[in-house]
């Protein structure tokens, strides 16, 4: 028989009880939403052995000292290639002054995984100076070496490339996969590697933006990652349907400002071109473009707020697609509140996502949603990972946020506000499109699993 020391059943329910205990009096003075306070304290008290080291490893949002770690990201000169447009002068104002409204900016919707693969690599080839890439995911398989093995050509071609990836999204990616790619001198980082004694939190403060700057004068945008199931070559089957965006012009500036910062904090190096020297002043086509990035680096939640603005200001239509749906209350309400004053709201998600537990997680919120005359449209093909937000006919939105609490107040992100009836229409047909291949609406659970979906609702802010 196996004697358990006496200290082991004395000593240490009681250590377990007072350190829930401190949590518990940190949990109440930390600035969180009701629903996440509510949601860490039953966790807590009915989980405690399982709930007390997972708050110790992710803790709070916005922990002051991994802010202190992380410079905030700095206001930039608005001087640079601005036009005199008074009719954005309030919406540059009305969601942050970080960045300003930028004109003269070309535009490409890159529709499939495919077309996104396509530019990308040709991008990436034809480049001269430098290629700076920041992903969450990076596959392990075909798309991921392929990606790799172009690069390393780049490099002996004698161009600074950087690659800088998410220590929880690529974390099946060791230095093995990578030691050619750092043999040849390309430069990589993951951003606040897992492994970190004490955890303070560092796990729940994920780089989830997606950025591919070609010498400063290009760029790629939207919620691809680099693997096989979100772009490459046009022979797997299980593609999911995504969307991004090429970007040139003036808003090139202000994404390799963002990669910078997030760059220098990961690796502790400068770049070796500042944006300065490269900076395409020429005139494009005249799309006004807004970047709007969030996380703990940007002071208030600012893609939240402005998504909320955003909601409420809509006249006509409100149109999102996104992966997982696991909002706020405040978010939730600003869309039933819409639909009250007749404007169109469309929910486009997938019918079944790769998060199972999401999917359960959401199904109370889409009822309510339901319920307040708001359309659901649940894509059957397979999985949706577009974020897209269509207002009226003003503007729409392409990031790399989900619409769910982690996004809107965890990651890091950006969001980028398109001011273009061009592009506007263009992806209004997109979503036309897909909408063919989806069916309307959600049926209720019977009690039992209704019942069950509510008490899951409660632990919503903790996924």
């Amino acid at each position: 028989m196996i004697k358990i020391p006496w200290i082991i059943i004395n000593i240490m329910p009681l250590l377990g009880l007072l350190l829930a205990f401190i949590l518990i009096i940190l949990l109440l003075n930390e600035r969180r939403a009701p629903s996440s306070t509510i949601a860490w304290l039953l966790a807590i008290i009915f989980l405690p052995y399982i709930s007390v080291p997972l708050y110790i490893i992710f803790g709070g949002r916005k922990m002051k000292h991994m802010i202190k770690k992380k410079e905030n990201l700095k206001k930039i000169d608005n001087s640079i290639n601005l036009s005199n447009h008074k009719n954005h002068e309030k919406l540059s104002s009305m969601y942050n002054n970080l960045f300003p409204v930028r004109y003269n900016n070309d535009v490409k919707v890159l529709e499939t995984g495919e077309k996104a693969f396509e530019y990308l690599i040709n991008l990436i080839k034809n480049a001269k100076k430098n290629i700076y890439i920041t992903t969450f995911i990076l596959g392990k398989d075909e798309t991921g070496e392929y990606l790799i093995n172009t690069l390393i050509e780049k490099i002996k071609e004698g161009l600074e490339v950087c690659l800088l990836l998410d220590a929880l999204g690529s974390m099946n990616i060791s230095k093995k996969f990578l030691s050619d790619y750092k043999k040849a001198g390309g430069k990589y980082a993951f951003f606040m590697p897992m492994i970190h004694i004490p955890f303070r939190g560092r796990a729940n403060l994920r780089n989830h933006r997606k950025i591919v700057i070609i010498d400063n004068k290009t760029a790629i945008v939207g919620g691809m990652n680099i693997a096989k199931e979100f772009l490459g070559n046009s022979d797997y089957q299980k593609r999911w349907l995504d969307l991004s965006l090429a970007v040139e012009g003036p808003i090139v500036y202000d994404l390799y400002h963002v990669f910078y910062s997030d760059w220098k904090f990961a690796s502790h190096k400068d770049l070796s071109y500042p944006a300065d020297d490269l900076f395409s002043k020429e005139e494009n086509d005249e799309i006004p473009l807004h970047l709007i990035p969030s996380g703990p680096d940007v002071v208030g939640d600012t893609l939240h707020d402005t998504i909320i603005t955003a909601i409420f200001e809509a006249k006509k239509r409100i149109w999102i697609v996104t992966p997982y749906f696991i909002p706020d209350d405040m978010l939730i309400k600003a869309l039933c509140i819409a639909s009250a004053r007749n404007v169109d709201v469309r929910l486009i998600i997938p019918l079944a996502s790769n998060h199972k537990l999401a999917d359960i997680v959401r199904k109370n919120y889409l009822i309510q949603l339901q319920d307040a005359q708001i359309k659901i449209y649940n894509y059957k093909p397979g999985m949706i990972h577009a974020k897209i937000l269509i207002i009226d006919e003003t503007y729409s939105i392409i990031g790399s946020a989900n619409m769910d609490i982690r996004s809107l107040f965890l990651n890091y992100e950006i969001a980028l506000f398109i001011y273009s009836k061009k592009i506007l229409n263009q992806l209004e047909n997109w979503i036309s499109e897909i909408s063919k291949n989806c069916n309307i609406g959600v049926k209720k659970s019977n009690f039992i699993f209704g019942f069950f979906e509510r008490i899951l609702r409660l632990l919503a802010p903790l996924l």
